[in-house]
C-alpha cells in the first residue's frame, strides 16, 4: 500500500475531535501504521482515566491495541514504541506492565521523561508497527 491513510479509531477518534485535538489516532502508510502518543483513556468516553502508574500505563497499552487493530495490526507487529512518563522513577512499574504486553521478541523503545501534560495523565505511549 502507497500513501497516506487515516484510520478511524472507534471511541479514540471521536474524542480527539471532541477535545478539538488537531492530530489523528493512526495513520496507515507505506506498510506501516504510526499511533499517536497515547494516554489512558475509555474508549468508549473518550475520558483520561486517573489511577496508579500500573493502571495509567494498562490503558494506555489498551488504547494503543485498539488503535491497531482498527488499522488491521496487532501488538505483535510493534517495530518501535516510545514511552513518555512524567517520573523516571516509575520505570521499573511500567517495565513490569509493559512485558505483559510484548512478552515475545519486543520492539524497540525509548523511554522519555517529560514535564507535564496539559490534561491529568502521567504516561503517553507511542507506536510504530508493521501494517
Amino acid at each position: 500500500m502507497s500513501g497516506k491513510e487515516i484510520v478511524f479509531v472507534p471511541g479514540v477518534s471521536e474524542a480527539l475531535v471532541r477535545h478539538k485535538v488537531p492530530f489523528s489516532a493512526a495513520v496507515r502508510a507505506n506498510g506501516f501504521v504510526f499511533v499517536s502518543g497515547m494516554p489512558p483513556m475509555d474508549p468508549a468516553s473518550g475520558q483520561i482515566l486517573q489511577g496508579s502508574i500500573a493502571e495509567q500505563t494498562a490503558a494506555s497499552l489498551e488504547t494503543v491495541r485498539r488503535c491497531l487493530e482498527a488499522a488491521g495490526s496487532s501488538l505483535a507487529k510493534v517495530v518501535s514504541t516510545r514511552v513518555y512518563c512524567v517520573n523516571a522513577a516509575w520505570f521499573p512499574t511500567i517495565n513490569e506492565v509493559y512485558a505483559r504486553y510484548f512478552p515475545v521478541d519486543p520492539p524497540t523503545r525509548t523511554f522519555v521523561t517529560v514535564g507535564s501534560w496539559p490534561m491529568p495523565f502521567d504516561v503517553e505511549i507511542e507506536v510504530v508497527a508493521l501494517a
